[in-house]
């Protein structure tokens, strides 16, 4: 591997100064545990290792860029959350964060429900045998297809969206002679404290029926009005990657005082609300993510809180961490190429993939660790942008951090808490092949979501 030398970009001691950036840790080459997964460590040579397999290997044996999902991470998160909660609340594992029919399987056997939001989310979930009565199906816009889909398979749930989507539902129903249990989604107007484009709890943006103006009161009477559907209780979702539980607490507070509203009016207490996901993971060093086990206590203390105040009997909690599962439990492995210093700047490191594997910076300004894994390296840090090798300025992979300025083309840099949404958001831009997802656990290492192929693109291009 070369070690050729480069003119190197600004250290650490011309940037401090501009107050612009954190400090580098005082050892580029000690790992923080908050982000990386548990299995993560270095061997006696300095490279990195998960589940007992170095990472120099996993790149031989199967290419960069990929993903490395740590599966007994993964496993042990998830009966972290189902103790956590305990067997009188549900969790939902989201599998918009990630999917796939290994994923699946995990999920059945560590007893998690699964939360779909697409057809294709609910065919994956069935095919590797997940119970249909411990699915629930999202979605803003259910196709009539989908939703046909859904009955005849008899999902557990049902999350309507909408006014027209109760009536589709319960036609549906209707027409397969059964009901269908749902629940109603409602935007109780908290603006969590996330990005613009993954808060889901204000009014101005497409989810769910306001509780603004009486329109989800308003739902819930058709709901109990139609013979093919069984109102099971209502769903809130407040946002992404947040750490503050004080959203959560004003969602529930106005959850309870709906439920309290269908009480007074219909005589029925609804038996189940679910407060959604959105619990943030550690990205970076400064983020500060809660265990389970306080979530669990927290979001138990609220309801039962709020529902004593309201005279209610306590409903039974669902919830659905996605990227508090995943998330942490996979890392991206890449290889350097190019290597750019700008002067007094910053220097870009380019490598064999980008934004067609992760769209998170460019779409959320996502923040993100990165680590050179295939050595140690006594060199001081440099400032660097880790940047990917597509047709756009924005192809931002890490958008700060600091590596040691002998880094050189061919060294293998890995980045973090890759687990949610990066493989789920990938793309083919520029005809970039996405990265296969490899499941790693002790010491052996299988494909769960194979390379893409050149000739997975010519298959679709029939002109």
């Amino acid at each position: 591997m070369s070690r050729s030398a480069h003119p190197a970009g600004p250290r650490h001691a011309d940037v401090l100064t501009e107050g612009h950036y954190s400090a580098p840790a005082a050892d580029l080459n000690v790992l923080d545990e908050k982000v990386w997964s548990r299995t993560v460590t270095r061997d006696a040579d300095g490279g990195l290792t998960v589940g007992g397999i170095a990472v120099a290997r996993l790149a031989e044996e199967f290419g960069t860029p990929a993903y490395f999902l740590d599966e007994s991470d993964f496993r042990a998160r998830c009966r972290a959350w189902a103790d956590a909660f305990g067997p009188d609340a549900d969790v939902f594992y989201a599998g918009k964060a990630f999917l796939s029919r290994a994923v699946v399987r995990w999920l059945k056997e560590e007893g998690l429900n699964l939360d779909v939001c697409s057809g294709g989310e609910l065919t994956t979930a069935l095919d590797a045998g997940m119970p249909a009565e411990r699915i629930a199906f999202h979605g803003n816009n259910k196709t009539v297809a989908e939703i046909e889909r859904a009955v005849e398979a008899g999902v557990g749930r049902i999350v309507l969206d909408s006014f027209q989507e109760i009536v589709r539902v319960a036609h549906t129903a209707q027409r397969h002679g059964v009901r269908q249990r749902v629940q109603i989604r409602v935007t109780v107007g908290v603006e969590a404290h996330t990005h613009e484009f993954i808060a889901t709890a204000h009014e101005d943006q497409k989810f769910g029926i306001a509780l603004a103006d009486g329109q989800a009161a308003e739902a819930v009477r058709r709901a109990l009005s139609l013979d093919g559907l069984e109102l099971i209780g209502v769903h809130s979702h407040i946002g992404s990657q947040i750490f503050d539980m004080a959203g959560f607490e004003v969602s529930a507070r106005r959850v309870v005082q709906l439920l309290a509203e269908v009480r007074d009016e219909h005589g029925v207490e609804l038996p189940e609300i679910d407060l959604g996901g959105g619990l943030g993971i550690a990205y970076t060093s400064e983020d500060d993510p809660r265990e389970p086990h306080e979530i669990a206590k927290a979001l138990s203390d609220i309801v039962t809180r709020e529902c004593e105040a309201a005279k209610l009997r306590t409903p039974r909690i669902s919830v659905e961490p996605g990227r508090a599962i995943v998330g942490p439990t996979a890392f991206t492995l890449y290889e350097v190429g190019t290597i750019k210093p700008l002067e007094g700047l910053r220097t870009y490191v380019s490598v064999d993939g980008g934004m067609s594997d992760n769209i998170r910076t460019a779409l959320y300004d996502a923040e993100y660790s990165v680590a050179l894994v295939s050595r140690t390296s006594d060199a001081e840090p440099m400032l660097v942008r880790v940047v990917g090798k597509h047709c756009e300025s924005g192809d931002i992979v890490v958008k700060d951090a600091f590596l040691p300025a002998d880094l050189a083309p061919g060294d293998l840099i890995a980045v973090p808490a890759t687990g949610a949404y990066c493989r789920s958001m990938a793309s083919n831009y520029n005809h970039a092949l996405r990265p296969p997802v490899v499941a790693v656990r002790d010491g052996e290492a299988r494909v769960i979501v194979r390379r893409e192929t050149e000739e997975d693109l010519l298959r679709l291009d029939v002109g």
